[in-house]
């Protein structure tokens, strides 16, 4: 059959059955000959080098060299024909039977003595590992011709990683087929950039990918390809920063005298050098004619808050208003209940007893009733509140404000591009934005995920804080456990408080009593859904609590096992003789929002002792009466979570205290939770998350139905990072000179393909 002629953006169905295509869009997010030939080996074998067979493992799929050492047939039992089984070597004397049930067409070709390629997946029979009906290829003249053979003289064998019917073999042909078939491979680099970088042409790295000679280096084909995705990427990033910089935006002035004095006057504790500097910074870009975009990044506990409410009060001084975007209802709700304290009687403007320049808070859900949701919205549409503070339901097209002057977006990695900018749209001029978040970020990761926005950093903590011990307490060992439980009740006899959090709410029935409040929190609710559904190979993310990400082993590595849900452990605690007597609340996010808030302040008020929680509380919830926290299931969580999470203690003058409790966990999640207790740096903490983890999933690339946005690059590697760095600094003088790309119609064709509508969310994603 003649191949036509193709494009990169040839769809895949040119090459195959359409049932075909549709697998590997699915399966592989590979749409286009674009897709196909960025879909890179995983390894590389020489024909010439007989794999080890001893290293298999059943269940594994397996491309190996081996030679037919011997091949015998045999009529079948229950029906015609005759069954083939052969036994294939390695030079070590290690064998594996590879069988066929019908003979036919087999049994000419698998004859002692020859080589090939051999690719399944390994199961047993018997105590003996076994192929059955492999797809192969022989390196023979008989069957493939002098040049075939030649070929594999002469070529490393790419083995690409497999989905359905179709193997590496099919997926190294499809893709020889495609370098072969396009007329013209896209060269999205100016060359100028390609030499000052050293970098070989597109077409000659493709080659060294896909199709490596033995003496070839696929590496230095790999490294052409992660400049690529750096350099569009960055050209995206530096196109979205020239058109912020033309936007107007109202010059916010801050008048003397104003809010924001008052409150530095009654702040209670001292800023922090670093607090005062980021400040400094934001009322200078508040008060520019172009609309701020900025990433406020620190330590668990390092004042982000503080920091950010003074621009606020910047702003309100200034005639605008501010909105707050926080991504649960708890931690609204957390929010509003921190700025109204901190502000005291400055957010009781207009009230009797309220100051002079006060201003008013408002809460804004979507859960709240009639009444209070109708007040909430005329607050802000006429400019009573100067500060309103929400959830998603500020984005919606009916919420009005008066004059928005800065919106703050909390925890930006829960939220997407069009989110923040449809906020950001309510403004009589673009609004300044201030995006907060409490993960710390490398700063090549950070510039890489917020590319048109300024970072700011915040290192030290503010004095007060207390430092905390983290330990791993093995589960299997009854007796660690019970001192768990006795160093909680410990804390509680020295009058502070504990969290107890746990990966799933559970059912409520496994709490025999109930609670008030607690109808429709069975399992089918959002924090449970999908744990199952969701492991990934290796340490792959699972869909866990209120939105939240938990990182697991994989169900390669371990068996899945029964995590533990918030009823469950509510009932354990009650019945642990050492807690008897201890006041246990209950949070998790699909309690009513009554209930929540609630909980939430008489946990504040230390009316409660332990409060069992999924992992809504792991952020903005401020205790400073809490000392000691215990992770159940902590091998369940990823490393940045469980630094989040331990954040939630030793935020007063109390030493704070973290366990892990673990059991059965694999050797990964066993490294992570080591990593985690070994310190409380989180900035060497995110680095080393970055080397265990996908890197997909922190860029928030991964898209439904779409291929990830970032295949190549390995954030948290140096020479990786240098490689973002060299392609932001090519990227942006590029746009600098030529905005509009006319001049590179080829990189304008790659920016194109990576911007779909589908795509534009992951951009700004943590």
């Amino acid at each position: 059959m003649t191949v036509p002629l193709l494009t990169e953006d040839s769809p895949l169905t040119k090459l195959l059955k359409k049932n075909e295509a549709e697998q590997l869009a699915r399966t592989k997010g590979l749409f286009s000959v674009a897709d196909l030939f960025e879909f890179v080996p995983r390894r590389y074998v020489r024909p010439g080098q007989l794999t080890d067979l001893s290293v298999l493992h059943v269940g594994e799929d397996v491309l190996v060299v081996a030679e037919v050492k011997t091949a015998s047939t045999r009529p079948m039992r229950n029906r015609r024909g005759k069954m083939l089984t052969v036994v294939i070597g390695d030079d070590l004397g290690n064998e594996l039977d590879v069988t066929f049930f019908s003979a036919y067409g087999h049994e000419g070709k698998l004859v002692p003595g020859v080589r090939g390629l051999f690719v399944g997946q390994i199961g047993a029979y018997g105590r003996r590992l076994q192929l059955t009906h492999p797809e192969y290829e022989l390196f023979t003249d008989d069957d493939q011709g002098d040049a075939a053979v030649e070929w594999y003289r002469t070529h490393r064998v790419p083995v690409y990683s497999t989905t359905g019917k179709l193997n590496s073999l099919k997926l190294r042909k499809l893709v020889q087929q495609a370098l072969d078939s396009v007329d013209r491979v896209r060269e999205p680099v100016p060359e100028q950039v390609r030499v000052a970088r050293g970098l070989v042409d597109r077409a000659v790295a493709l080659e060294l990918v896909h199709r490596p000679a033995v003496d070839d280096k696929p590496s230095r084909g790999l490294d052409r390809l992660k400049y690529d995705e750096a350099f569009v990427l960055q050209t995206i990033l530096a196109q979205r920063r020239k058109a912020a910089e033309s936007e107007l935006a109202t010059p916010r002035h801050p008048r003397p005298g104003g809010l924001l004095a008052a409150f530095d006057e009654r702040l209670p504790f001292e800023l922090t050098e670093g607090q005062r500097e980021i400040g400094a910074v934001l009322t200078h870009e508040l008060a520019l004619d172009r609309p701020m975009h900025r990433l406020l990044q620190g330590e668990v506990g390092s004042g982000k808050t503080v920091v950010a409410l003074r621009a606020m009060l910047a702003a309100i001084d200034a005639g605008g208003q501010a909105a707050l975007l926080a991504p649960t209802e708890v931690l609204a709700a957390q929010h509003h209940r921190s700025i109204t304290d901190m502000l005291g009687d400055l957010a009781q403007g207009g009230m009797l007893g309220g100051a002079e320049h006060g201003t008013t808070v408002t809460l804004l859900t979507g859960s709240q009733n009639a009444a209070t949701r109708r007040r909430s919205l005329l607050d802000a549409a006429s400019g009573t509140a100067g500060i309103v503070v929400g959830t998603h339901a500020l984005i919606q097209k009916h919420v009005q404000f008066a004059d928005l002057a800065l919106v703050v977006v909390d925890e930006q990695h829960r939220f997407g591009v069009e989110q923040r900018d449809a906020l950001r749209e309510k403004g009589i001029r673009p609004p300044h934005v201030l995006v907060m978040t409490a993960t710390p970020i490398p700063r090549t990761v950070a510039m890489t995920v917020f590319g048109d926005m300024e970072t700011s950093t915040l290192r030290e903590l503010p004095r007060g804080r207390s430092p905390i011990t983290t330990h791993v307490v093995d589960a299997d060992r009854p007796g660690w456990v019970d001192r768990t439980w006795q160093r909680v009740a410990e804390e509680v006899a020295k009058g502070h408080q504990a969290y107890v959090v746990c990966p799933r709410i559970g059912d409520v029935d496994d709490e025999s009593g109930g609670l008030a409040g607690a109808a429709g929190t069975r399992d089918s609710s959002d924090e449970d859904a999908g744990w199952e559904a969701h492991w990934d190979d290796g340490d792959g993310y699972l869909g866990g609590g209120d939105g939240d990400l938990v990182e697991g082993d994989g169900a390669a590595s371990s068996p899945a096992k029964e995590l533990t849900g918030v009823y469950a452990m509510l009932s354990t605690l009650r019945s642990t003789p050492a807690l008897e007597g201890l006041r246990i609340g209950v949070l998790h996010g699909r309690l009513d929002p009554e209930v929540k808030d609630a909980t939430m302040r008489s946990f504040s008020a230390g009316e409660i002792d332990v409060l069992v929680a999924t992992t809504v509380i792991e952020v903005g919830v401020d205790v400073p009466n809490a000392s000691v926290m215990v992770v159940v299931d902590a091998d369940r969580f990823g490393i940045s979570q469980l630094h989040q999470l331990r954040g939630r203690v030793g935020r007063g003058a109390v030493p704070g205290l973290c366990l892990l409790m673990t059991q059965g966990a694999g050797e990964k999640a066993a490294e992570r939770l080591d990593q985690v207790a070994a310190t409380t740096d989180g900035f060497e903490l995110a680095r080393v998350d970055l080397q265990l983890r996908r890197e997909g999933d922190v860029l928030g690339a991964r898209q439904s139905g779409r291929a990830n946005s970032v295949r190549h690059l390995r954030l948290g590697r140096a020479e990786d990072e240098q490689i973002i760095a060299d392609a932001r600094e090519d990227a942006f003088a590029l746009v600098a000179d030529d905005p509009e790309l006319r001049a590179h119609p080829a990189l304008a064709a790659a920016v194109a393909m990576r911007l779909d509508e589908e795509q534009a969310a992951w951009l700004e994603r943590g």
